[in-house]
């Protein structure tokens, strides 16, 4: 028997990527620039202070297709995307990126604005 949640999530997650999606350009020092399509985003945080007070942020997603690029993110990793440039960061004990469903459709990669691509 099908998995029926599995082709669901599969499904979902070609529609976003088709539909809902942007060309993007992923750098990294030493290799050549990559152009794929990714999914902007956002993660809200909190994060509470020795003394009690919640400080709320939130960093700048992008949700990639599981297979592309068949490297996985890294820290000081670069995206560039709608003339902005968007650095790969750790969020917390997270690592810079995780699986964005149970059926690791796609990546969720965790990143910071640093400026206008020049």
């Amino acid at each position: 028997m099908a998995d029926i949640l599995k082709s669901g999530m599969t499904w979902l997650s070609q529609q976003r990527q088709a539909h809902m999606s942007s060309l993007v350009v992923y750098r990294r020092e030493g290799m050549a620039a990559v152009a794929l399509g990714a999914t902007h985003s956002r993660t809200d945080i909190e994060i509470a202070d020795d003394y009690g007070a919640t400080i709320s942020a939130f960093v700048e997603d992008f949700l990639i297709p599981s297979d592309v690029p068949a490297f996985e993110p890294e820290p000081g990793d670069v995206i560039v995307a709608d003339g902005r440039k968007y650095e790969v960061m750790n969020l917390g004990g997270e690592g810079c990126w995780r699986w964005s469903d149970p059926h690791r459709q796609a990546r969720r990669i965790h990143t910071k604005d640093i400026g206008a691509d020049a």
